[in-house]
């Protein structure tokens, strides 16, 4: 069988990404252009500056990603961009640039739901890794646990009715004053930390999520006692979020019967969430096994996105030239 090279692209928000993917599973290269330090005087993602840089950054980085996979081209089977869900004028940059590229060298284009490629970060740490399983995406724009019954085929089986997971630990960074990307910042802090103040958690007889009630929670312990230990804040928050998380996996794990859950997603970057779910084992059912991509992959990168491109691919999936961002794309 023929092997298959994918050239993924990235640019949903505010990393400019180009990825070559072997087979789905081989990363050759993975060049990230990150703007966090651009964004963090602002606290947080400025649409049309991110737009702007990932004009700027986009073929310096592609050429930079065919060098270090030694590649040209003419050699790529596929090319697979990100469409959607993100930042519309973001996403218009890399999807445009994939749409020249593919007509340029007459190459197929597969668009990929950035969702997915989160969901496909797995393969690449994990190459014995096949469906069915659970995954628990987590990010700053979708809190999902989602039913992975094939390589492109998905149920959703809960999700944020309000803020995603993401978003909440950046607004409480805001709060006791650490700043963007607020998610590191938040870990690091609750590691000096106890949790040991109550916050309230919101649930639901199905697996969906609430997190603006942890968030607002946070924000007027902080406001009635300024002076309270930030770290304990913090690592309160952490641990609350986390049990609203697993208490929901373990509803999916007796709904389904699925005993293999992957993470996804930036948030599953995040230390005590790792640890949370690494323990579910000892904890509840030592037969539950645990997937976690690389800290390098749970953020947004195009390796993830070349690997489920591969993926669509192999399925039939191909996209014509009229192919548009769509930033409020659903998996």
């Amino acid at each position: 069988m023929k092997d298959i090279y994918t050239l993924g692209i990235e640019s949903s928000c505010d990393e400019t990404s180009v990825a070559i993917v072997k087979n789905g599973r081989e990363i050759l290269s993975n060049v990230i252009d990150t703007q966090i330090p651009i964004h963090e005087k602002y606290g947080g993602v400025v649409p049309e500056i991110a737009s702007r840089n990932h004009i700027e950054a986009i073929s310096r980085v592609t050429k930079k990603a065919l060098e270090a996979a030694n590649m040209t081209l003419e050699q790529i089977d596929v090319i697979t961009p990100t469409y959607g869900p993100g930042l519309v004028g973001a996403l218009l940059v890399g999807l445009s640039y994939a749409k020249a590229l593919s007509f340029a060298v007459n190459k197929p284009l597969v668009g990929v739901n950035h969702i997915q490629g989160h969901i496909a970060a797995n393969y690449i740490t994990y190459p014995e890794l096949e469906p069915p399983f659970l995954c628990v995406m987590m990010s700053g724009g979708n809190t999902q646990i989602i039913q992975v019954k094939g390589y492109t085929e998905f149920e959703v089986l809960g999700k944020t009715r309000d803020d995603a997971i993401g978003e909440a630990f950046d607004k409480v960074a805001r709060v006791v004053g650490l700043g963007y990307p607020g998610g590191p910042k938040v870990d690091k802090l609750a590691q000096e930390g106890k949790p040991t103040i109550d916050l309230p958690k919101t649930h639901f007889e199905n697996m969906d999520f609430s997190f603006s009630g942890i968030k607002t929670a946070v924000i007027n312990v902080h406001h009635k006692n300024p002076e309270i230990n930030k770290a304990d804040l913090c690592a309160s928050f952490e641990k609350t979020v986390t049990e609203i998380l697993i208490e929901n996996v373990m509803k999916a794990i007796r709904l389904t019967g699925i005993k293999t859950i992957a993470l996804a997603g930036g948030v599953s970057a995040n230390s005590y969430i790792r640890k949370a779910f690494l323990d579910l084992k000892q904890v509840y059912d030592e037969n539950i096994k645990v997937y976690m991509p690389d800290l390098k992959l749970c953020t947004d990168n195009a390796g993830m996105i070349a690997s489920a491109g591969y993926y669509n691919f192999i399925q039939g999936k191909t996209d014509e030239l009229e192919l548009n961002a769509i930033p409020n794309l659903k998996l």
